[in-house]
C-alpha cells in the first residue's frame, strides 16, 4: 500500500467519479482505476460500488476512506515537521498573518528578529480570513499571528496583542461622522462576511447574536480584504474590522468608526507543539519583549 493509492482513494470518494478524480489529480483515468483495483485486491474488499453516474463507497469503503484521510493528514504532518527543520537549518523563518496581523507588532517583530539574526531570512506569509491556522497545521508557516477565536488544539499559543474593533462605512453614510457606534446602531445594515472561515470565527466578528438577542442582517460574502473593502466603498454593505485595518487599508471612500460595546480582537502568537525550533523560540522571545514594552 502506498500513500499515492490513498490519495487517489480519497479523491475518488470526494469526486464520486473516477474520471473527475483523475482530473482533480492531474493524472490519467486508467492510472486511477488501476490504483483503485490494486488497493481493493490488496485489502480483499470492494471499496466502491460502480454505477452509471460514477461510484458510491461501500460500508468497507467508507471506513477505509476515513482511515486514509487520517493517514494522509499524519503523513502531511511528518513532511511539514521535516520541512520546518530543513528551513530552520537553511536559516529561513516563515511568519504567517492575516490582513493587518497584530498591527505594528507584526512588522516590528519581524524587523527586530532580522536585526538580531542577520543570517536568517524572515518571510512574511499573508493569508485570508482564518486561514493562518490551517497554514500552521500544513507546515506552510513556522509561526503565525492568529486572530482569535480559532481552533488551536495541538498548538502552543499566547495572546500578544489586543485592539478595539471598528465598523467600516462608505464615506457618505449617515453614521460616518460619529465618534463611536453601538453594534445595535448598525443592526439593519447588511454586513459583509465570508464562507472561507470557520463559522465560530464569522459569528464572533459579526457579533452574532447581538446584545439584544437579534441576528445580523447578512450581506454579501467575500474571500479577502480587498473584495470586502471594495463592496463597502460602493455602499453594498458595512464591515467590522480591527482598528489596525483602518490604518493599514485607509481609502478616501471609506470611513472607520469605533464600535463602543463589543469585546476587542485578541491576537495570539502560535506554532505547532513540538515545532519550536530555535528560530521559532527566538522569534517568540522578540514578540514577547516588544509586546510588554507597549
Amino acid at each position: 500500500m502506498e500513500l499515492r493509492q490513498l490519495r487517489y482513494l480519497v479523491a475518488i470518494a470526494d469526486a464520486g467519479n473516477v474520471g473527475r478524480a483523475a482530473t482533480a489529480l492531474y493524472v490519467s483515468q486508467p492510472a486511477v482505476s488501476y490504483a483503485l483495483k490494486g488497493l481493493e485486491t490488496e485489502l480483499g474488499v470492494r471499496l466502491f460500488d460502480r454505477h452509471h453516474g460514477g461510484v458510491t463507497a461501500t460500508a468497507a469503503g467508507r471506513d477505509v476512506v476515513a482511515e486514509a484521510r487520517r493517514t494522509l493528514r499524519q503523513a502531511d504532518r511528518v513532511l511539514a515537521s521535516a520541512e520546518r527543520h530543513r528551513r530552520a537549518a537553511a536559516g529561513v523563518l516563515r511568519v504567517g498573518f492575516e490582513a493587518s496581523g497584530a498591527g505594528e507588532l507584526t512588522t516590528r517583530a519581524r524587523a527586530e528578529f532580522a536585526r538580531r539574526n542577520p543570517g536568517v531570512r524572515v518571510e512574511p506569509k499573508r493569508f485570508d480570513w482564518g486561514q493562518e491556522v490551517a497554514a500552521l497545521r500544513a507546515g506552510r508557516v513556522d509561526v503565525a499571528f492568529v486572530w482569535l477565536p480559532a481552533d488551536l488544539s495541538g498548538m502552543h499559543s499566547e495572546v500578544v496583542h489586543t485592539e478595539r474593533r471598528v465598523v467600516g462605512l462608505p464615506i457618505g453614510h449617515p453614521l460616518a461622522g460619529r465618534e463611536g457606534i453601538s453594534v445595535l446602531d448598525v443592526g439593519e445594515e447588511p454586513l459583509m462576511w465570508t464562507e472561507r472561515a470557520p463559522r465560530e470565527w464569522v459569528d464572533w466578528w459579526a457579533v452574532n447574536p447581538r446584545p439584544d438577542g437579534s441576528s445580523p442582517r447578512w450581506g454579501p460574502t467575500n474571500d479577502n480584504v480587498e473584495e470586502m473593502l471594495e463592496q463597502v466603498a460602493e455602499g453594498t454593505a458595512i464591515c467590522f474590522c480591527p482598528l489596525s485595518m483602518a490604518r493599514y487599508y485607509a481609502r478616501p471612500d471609506l470611513a472607520w468608526v469605533p464600535l463602543t460595546d463589543v469585546e476587542p480582537l485578541r491576537v495570539a502568537l502560535a506554532w505547532v507543539e513540538g515545532a519550536d525550533t530555535s528560530l521559532v523560540r527566538g522569534f517568540a522571545c522578540v514578540v514577547r519583549e516588544l509586546a510588554t514594552k507597549r
